[in-house]
């Protein structure tokens, strides 16, 4: 687990489509408020739910006029969602007065949700403040009942009673003081500093947290169009984080797609002053896809590849265990010699990963490289003759993947990496079915083999494989995708030639 995941309840059960409520201000022209909430939680895998806090007259332009409805309707609205939908995530927006602001603590102290997420809005992007003092004291007082607070700089200032920072180093210190202040998580948000970068940073000074900042930065986008920005983020991450359990692959995950949303803002031609972003432009833009479509996508691309693995005489041969040992055994000393290479680029993912659930997760891999696998490789080679020098098949595959480790790209280098895990349990398997369907009691000579890569523990390690090469590519941009699928579909070439290999190379 990522020291940034720890912070949120006990209680956070992770959920492919999190059911996510927005407590906030309306806004007709959709740019904002709980209408952006909803697109955004949608747009990132949720199912969006809102409660009303406030009515606004407002568009692209500017804020015209608030109404708020009595707070026991707010309640009554509350009440009404808790009372029959289990509730993933909360994020929080506009709570306009001090009687709304301590219904909503009400509320969060008497249902307890697992994920709560507090977008303070308190000073409008002209400057203004848009609380009274008194809100203003509340809603200090409900950060720390939530989980991750997200304020603009200005925001952050307010809420600690201080000046707006004036550059990032400040913001930081002002962010540990608020973290340390309240217990909360606080993301500390670059965008109204200059710059040709855009800092975001994950900030706790608590517990297991103590003194942790993950900093993340992407192109500044210039654009006017940034209405609804800070709604958007804030749910956006709200969602993503129900889904992954972690801070910081919740927010490079989200500050991916926010990039990208304020890219495409200009395509939408929504008002006169600042539009909103296009929160569904992944919907419609021509790059591929992300999430868990990016490596149903790489699945699809080496198709053929799959089909070619499983018709090689090899393959057919081990599965129903009449595979020459000499043809084995070339390709288990082979295998020996690659993964002692393969264990340092597994080590190099786990230095370039970008959070510690990633490290930790490349970093064991690497060992179980080293300890586990190789224990096969011994136990048989100690008792069969094979070539021990490198094959030009094995050398072809780890200079390829030595390529991808040096270049200085996590996505790309994970997408290397994945069929070793992905063709090898398929394989793996498959086989195994076969094994176990021959219906006899006779020995399989390869079984221990065959156990090995049907494991529900190597299965596991491939679900995670892939899942965090999903992360990569949401947080790459749409070239560095493209390197990924042309870097996977390389190594599952690989892996082709390499279990042919024995057929031209054994003897």
């Amino acid at each position: 687990m990522s020291q940034m995941n720890t912070h949120a309840a006990s209680g956070l059960e992770l959920r492919a489509t999190p059911r996510v409520l927005s407590i906030a201000g309306t806004d007709p022209t959709g740019g904002a408020g709980i209408q952006a909430d909803l697109k955004s939680i949608a747009a990132n895998g949720g199912y969006g739910m809102a409660v009303v806090t406030a009515l606004v007259a407002q568009n692209t332009c500017g804020v015209r006029a608030v109404h708020t409805p009595p707070v026991e309707f707010l309640r009554q609205q509350l009440d009404a969602v808790s009372d029959d939908v289990t509730i993933d995530a909360v994020k929080i927006g506009m709570l306009g007065d001090v009687d709304v602001i301590r219904e909503v603590r009400s509320w969060l102290e008497a249902t307890r949700p697992p994920l709560v997420v507090l977008d303070p809005v308190m000073v409008a992007t002209s400057g203004d403040r848009l609380l009274a003092p008194s809100a203003e004291q509340a809603l200090r007082d409900l950060v720390p009942l939530v989980d991750l607070v997200t304020p603009n700089l200005p925001e952050l200032a307010v809420l600690l009673g201080e000046s707006p920072a004036q550059n990032w180093a400040e913001a930081l210190e002002q962010g540990k003081r608020l973290s340390t202040a309240t217990g909360a998580t606080v993301l500390v948000k670059g965008g109204h500093l200059t710059g040709a970068r855009c800092p975001d940073a994950l900030v706790n000074t608590h517990g297991l947290l103590a003194d942790t900042v993950v900093e993340f930065a992407s192109p500044r986008v210039e654009t006017s169009n940034t209405h609804g920005t800070g709604c958007s983020l804030s749910s956006a991450i709200a969602t993503v984080q129900a889904r992954t359990g972690d801070w910081a692959d919740s927010l490079s995950r989200v500050k991916s797609w926010l990039h990208d949303a304020l890219l495409h803002a200009g395509d939408l031609e929504v008002g006169t002053g600042n539009g909103p972003i296009h929160h569904f432009h992944r919907l419609f833009a021509e790059t591929p896809p992300v999430g868990q479509e990016f490596s149903r996508a790489l699945w699809r691309d080496i198709e053929h590849t799959r089909t070619a693995i499983f018709d090689l005489p090899f393959i057919q041969a081990l599965g129903d265990g009449t595979l020459d040992e000499v043809d084995f055994s070339y390709y288990l000393a082979q295998d020996a010699l690659y993964l002692n290479t393969y264990s340092r680029v597994l080590a190099r993912a786990s230095a370039l990963a970008p959070t510690e659930a990633a490290q930790l997760f490349w970093a064991n891999s690497a060992q179980v490289c080293l300890e586990v696998e190789s224990d096969l490789h011994r136990t048989w080679l100690s008792e069969h003759a094979a070539p021990r020098e490198l094959g030009p098949v094995t050398k072809g595959y780890l200079d390829h993947l030595l390529a991808a480790s040096v270049q200085g790209s996590y996505a790309v280098l994970v997408a290397a990496i994945l069929p070793c895990y992905w063709l090898y349990a398929e394989v793996g398997d498959r086989l195994h079915a076969q094994f176990l369907g021959r219906g006899d009691d006779s020995v399989h000579p390869y079984a221990t083999w065959l156990e090995t890569y049907a494991d529900e523990g190597f299965a596991a390690a491939t679900r995670q494989a892939v899942a965090f090469t999903d992360a990569a590519a949401g947080a790459a941009s749409a070239q560095e995708r493209e390197a990924m699928r042309t870097a996977f579909a390389h190594s599952s070439q690989c892996e082709l030639d390499f279990f042919d290999a024995p057929r031209f190379h054994a003897r």
